[in-house]
């Protein structure tokens, strides 16, 4: 304590060495004076360092903003917004409102409140605003910079073009207070839309999970996974990596007591819905694990056109998550006792909301081991949206956002076909 109580001195020592140098020699010059005439007592005003009692952290934070429609949230958003953050201290993201993107660019999928759920619910993110508009006028990045105290404004290496086709960070560029950040490989909500526009092809009678007759199991699982390989919209072109999901993990473990929450699902297509129980979870301990399926077990409970999303697509949605501290990556479909015991987990948890699963039938029950157990809680579902609900939105629209599409994926092969290397992740 006393070290910590005197560190402005090592630090005005540091800062202004003659100074303290100066006063230092004539500390003790007086001190041999004194000595020499007898013990004398010279009163003598000694100056005032508190000047130099100046907190080490007081230097100015450094807030950024990042903007977007985020619709179909995923985790090349999440990615986005992470870069964002390690650009300042605190990171202010503006969520487009449902007006702009139907007039620049269509009808978006998500509402403005599940929209601002999912931003909300990132663990990059400090503050929203909503209701951002799509171009920065000079009159919001005049707001920008005196209300929100914006020092900088962040967008992707990717060009956005204003419907003119002027830049829409054109005067952020110019007043010097623009900075790049590295677009995310291999995902795109136009990505995303076409995935889910080429399930909705898919044949149920031919690829349906009722049980076929003796012989013909063979030739439909055969048939049914070529039909899912030529998909174009759903074969994902992420690049996994280690350090990717080094980035979103939080990199620490659950203390010696604390209450571990265990949850499990697919988490695809990850919406407002997940990031509600998600946090609805969270609150019953002090460490919320995610046991996240693989893709087989979602195929087999829901269809060979499901997931949407791979598996390690998914975890970096989950984990992106600002309620969840560790996800376990293809998790059981039966919670164990030993996976009970390996993970230290008080309550088992699931939600009142989930996906329909007609080939659950005649399984056995997952959580029968936890229930037996006393560790098994079923939690309210505070909202009602689904994978499916939200991918009904698109196939009911289907004419729509197959034109949108189109035009955004002419605009995403330009793209590509004249990326440069980018640094930075």
């Amino acid at each position: 304590m006393d070290f910590e109580s005197n560190n402005w001195v090592w630090e005005g020592m540091y800062y202004y060495p003659r100074f303290f140098g100066g006063i230092m020699l004539t500390a003790a010059l007086l001190g041999l004076s004194t000595s020499y005439f007898g013990g004398i007592t010279l009163l003598y005003p000694f100056p005032d360092l508190s000047i130099f009692h100046k907190k080490k952290h007081e230097k100015k934070r450094i807030r950024v903003y990042m903007d977007g429609c985020f619709d179909l949230m995923h985790y090349g958003h999440a990615n986005a917004l992470r870069q964002a953050k390690a650009l300042g201290d605190e990171l202010v993201v503006g969520v487009v409102s449902d007006e702009e993107i139907i007039a620049t660019k269509g009808p978006p999928v998500l509402c403005m409140e599940e929209r601002l759920a999912l931003v909300s619910g990132l663990k990059w993110v400090d503050e929203v605003i909503s209701s951002a508009p799509y171009a920065i006028t000079e009159d919001f990045m005049n707001r920008l910079f005196n209300e929100y105290n914006i020092d900088y404004i962040i967008h992707g290496d990717d060009p956005c073009l204003l419907p003119d086709g002027t830049d829409a960070y054109a005067l952020a560029k110019k007043a010097g207070r623009y900075k790049q950040i590295k677009r995310t490989e291999g995902v795109s909500s136009t990505d995303i839309v076409g995935r889910i526009l080429s399930s909705a092809k898919s044949t149920p009678q031919d690829c349906s999970n009722s049980s076929p007759a003796a012989g013909e199991a063979d030739d439909i699982k055969n048939k049914c996974g070529a039909e899912k390989q030529t998909k174009g919209g759903q074969i994902s072109h992420f690049l996994p990596t280690s350090r990717r999901i080094v980035q979103f993990s939080n990199g620490k473990g659950p203390a010696p007591n604390s209450r571990v929450v265990y949850i499990d699902g697919a988490f695809d297509l990850f919406h407002a819905g997940h990031v509600e129980i998600l946090r609805s979870a969270r609150q019953l301990g002090d460490f919320l694990l995610v046991g996240i399926y693989p893709d087989q077990t979602v195929s087999e409970l829901r269809g060979h056109q499901y997931p949407l999303m791979n598996l390690y697509e998914r975890s970096l949605g989950v984990l992106a998550c600002r309620y969840v501290d560790e996800v376990i990556i293809g998790a059981p479909w039966e919670v164990t006792q030993d996976m009970i015991t390996t993970f230290n987990i008080s309550v088992v948890v699931h939600g009142t909301v989930s996906e329909s699963n007609s080939s659950m039938e005649g399984r056995q029950d997952p959580y029968a081991v936890p229930k037996s157990m006393g560790v098994f809680q079923v939690i309210e579902s505070p909202k009602d949206i689904t994978t499916s609900s939200v991918a009904q939105r698109i196939i009911a629209n289907h004419e729509i956002y197959v034109k949108r599409n189109t035009k955004k994926a002419a605009s995403e092969k330009k793209y590509y076909a004249e990326r440069k290397y980018v640094s930075g992740d």
